[in-house]
């Protein structure tokens, strides 16, 4: 399993990425070799930014650190590889530009009779030329973006959020990629990475959304790779052959009746994988606690106890609601022709009429900072016997019950790096420093949902030393918040954020991704796409306030956001060396007690399924399936 991390950082174009954990059917580490994934935000690329510590990965949206961190460092997390100054040679790199900002304009100047234009807009830090229209028979919102880059982006997001832990929006991103109406194969991915030109091909689950993303150089490739996505995503397979809900959900699997019963299906031995992890318990407790009344609250990758709950009719349902047009952001970005983007999307929009409570039954809604005192919670983890018998202890916040300002996320990103940015950085220096635990837990701040968080704690903690964490961390946001912070490292921070800011080097990285899931940020909560993507005002108005008050900007947001902040939680793991042998111990008897109430003939149907199953996964497709693929 390959995990990365969806960021938001500030006002920059890529900013809702890399907080997303992806999780890879077989295959290599490289997502251009990827056949699909499953994404859980976490923490690993801010883990890799700060190599001084072997922090937990977070669910739900966990962002790496502030504006100040390069985008190749980011990049480092999806892609497995490093990047440096070689990169400004590939692909995605700039290149002289060949279309003048005028001919960009006229270029984009655009319209389709299926289609209203909502509105036109120029992202002036990066020369991109937007345009947003909505599909007039379906809702459906697309924004075309037309830039001089050749590596072309075409993505399809919806909005997802979960009810319960049962895993629905993962396992249906898993299914829709399991074949279409048109395309007849099993995983048609399978062959298109054969022989497509692909240089970017995935899906993400997040917390609130579901993403479907693919790019390429060559023209005539990347119009099939659309196609095939676009009718796996609105016409998959998977709702009406419940043999797709089985494998790539969960099923009860039985080879006679004298074997016991177990549950398989790959997001389920996959999120088995992801709950036996401590640090990944950690962060899903601290998470949870943060939002007892929305969907962030709950696991969208799924919890193995709770994923066998999901039937095949709630599955299906869950496509029916949120796999509509009407609840989908479809994106372009590339120099192909806009005019043919809409045309090739307009012939799968046009089967669908507008769905008036699509958007409304998606909208993710926001939890009030509502504690009014500090939510104190313990939880075991598995521990060896021959492990230390450590805890690990995280303070959490919910920082916002309201939109930020933009000034706001662009201070707030500052304020992440000055107090937790490197191993130099306040927080993570005097933890560290202190002896108490052996590395850095939470890793700050998380502003890549609806509502941000901020975590903070260590893992390696004696027990008698979890009350001076705890005690640690508040008393050095207090002192930050009190005594401010250096003019010399705030010109550091805001040297850095800026430079890579304008820099824009994404490597190997497709740029228009980048601008896809930074338009995120807002277009999926019904904002503006392109105020996302926009930097500069706020830049300034953040320059002038600090040539005015110094940190004063800074200190004012700590206290607001976090020193008096009551919406706060301490979560603390404590050590248990038969948890997982008891996680063991209660499965097994409920599915003793499953199939001691089943009938002969209830029997013989899991064995007959079971059979069924494993002779579709073996057999190869037929020639007149694999004739349908582009």
């Amino acid at each position: 399993m390959v995990t990365i991390s969806p960021t938001r950082i500030g006002k920059m174009a890529f900013l809702a990425y890399l907080s997303v954990a992806v999780s890879r059917r077989p295959g290599t580490v490289n997502p251009t070799s990827v056949v699909t994934a499953f994404s859980i935000a976490t923490s690993t690329a801010r883990n890799a930014q700060r190599s001084f510590t072997t922090a937990a990965t977070f669910p739900f949206g966990r962002r790496i650190g502030g504006v100040g961190l390069t985008f190749a460092r980011q990049l480092s997390s999806v892609t497995g590889q490093t990047l440096d100054s070689s990169s400004c040679s590939s692909i995605t790199a700039l290149r002289t530009a060949t279309l003048t900002q005028e001919d960009l304009a006229t270029k984009s100047n655009v319209a389709h009779p299926a289609y209203d234009i909502i509105s036109h807009d120029v992202v002036t830090e990066y020369g991109a030329h937007c345009t947003l229209y909505r599909h007039k028979k379906s809702g459906a919102e697309l924004l075309s973006v037309t830039s001089d880059d050749d590596n072309k982006v075409f993505g399809i997001t919806l909005r997802t959020p979960p009810s319960d832990s049962t895993g629905v929006p993962h396992i249906l991103e898993h299914s829709v990629l399991c074949g279409s109406r048109k395309y007849k194969t099993k995983d048609p991915f399978v062959q298109l990475l054969a022989g497509s030109l692909q240089t970017f091909l995935n899906a993400f689950t997040y917390p609130d959304r579901t993403c479907y993303v693919v790019a390429s150089q060559n023209t005539n490739d990347f119009y099939n790779l659309i196609n095939v996505y676009s009718d796996a995503v609105f016409f998959p397979r998977a709702v009406s052959d419940p043999m797709v809900h089985a494998q790539e959900g969960w099923h009860l699997e039985l080879e006679s009746k004298e074997d016991p019963l177990t549950y398989k299906g790959v997001v389920y031995n996959e999120m088995k994988g992801v709950y036996s992890s401590p640090d990944s318990l950690l962060g899903r407790e601290c998470q949870r606690s943060l939002f007892p009344d929305n969907t962030y609250g709950v696991d969208s990758g799924g919890d193995p106890v709770k994923i066998p709950d999901l039937s095949f009719e709630q599955f299906a349902e869950f496509h029916r609601k949120f796999y509509h047009p009407t609840n989908s952001r479809i994106y372009f970005s590339g120099d192909d022709d806009p005019l043919k983007r809409l045309e090739l999307m307009d012939t799968y929009l046009e089967e669908f009429n507008f769905n008036p409570q699509s958007k409304p039954d998606s909208e993710i809604v926001w939890q009030s900072k509502r504690y009014t005192e500090t939510l104190r919670q313990q939880y075991p983890y598995p521990v060896g016997e021959d492990q230390l018998p450590t805890h690990m202890v995280t303070s959490n916040w919910l920082l916002n019950d309201r939109p930020f300002t933009p000034l706001e996320e662009l201070t707030l990103s500052i304020l992440d790096s000055l107090l937790c940015g490197t191993s130099s950085s306040i927080l993570v220096k005097t933890l560290m420093e202190s002896g108490l635990g052996d590395a850095i837990t939470g890793g700050g701040t998380s502003d890549e949902l609806l509502q941000a968080t901020f975590s903070f704690g260590m893992k390696g903690v004696k027990p008698e030393d979890v009350e001076k964490v705890i005690a640690l961390v508040d008393d050095t946001l207090m002192n930050a918040a009190n005594a401010g912070f250096d003019d010399d490292d705030i010109a550091s921070k805001m040297n850095t954020m800026e430079f890579s800011m304008r820099e824009f080097n994404t490597g190997s990285f497709p740029k228009g991704l980048s601008f896809m899931l930074g338009s995120m940020s807002k277009w999926l909560y019904d904002e503006s796409p392109t105020e996302g993507l926009k930097f500069e005002e706020p830049l300034a108005d953040l320059k002038q306030a600090i040539e005015k008050d110094g940190s004063k900007i800074f200190t004012d947001l700590l206290k607001e956001l976090i020193v008096n902040n009551a919406h706060k939680s301490i979560i603390e793991m404590v050590p248990n060396t038969t948890l997982e042998a008891t996680t063991i111990k209660e499965e097994e008897d409920t599915l003793s007690a499953i199939k001691s109430s089943l009938t002969d003939t209830e029997l013989d149907s899991i064995i007959a399924s079971t059979k069924k199953l494993k002779a579709l996964q073996a057999a190869e497709d037929p020639p007149e399936a694999l004739a349908t693929l582009p």
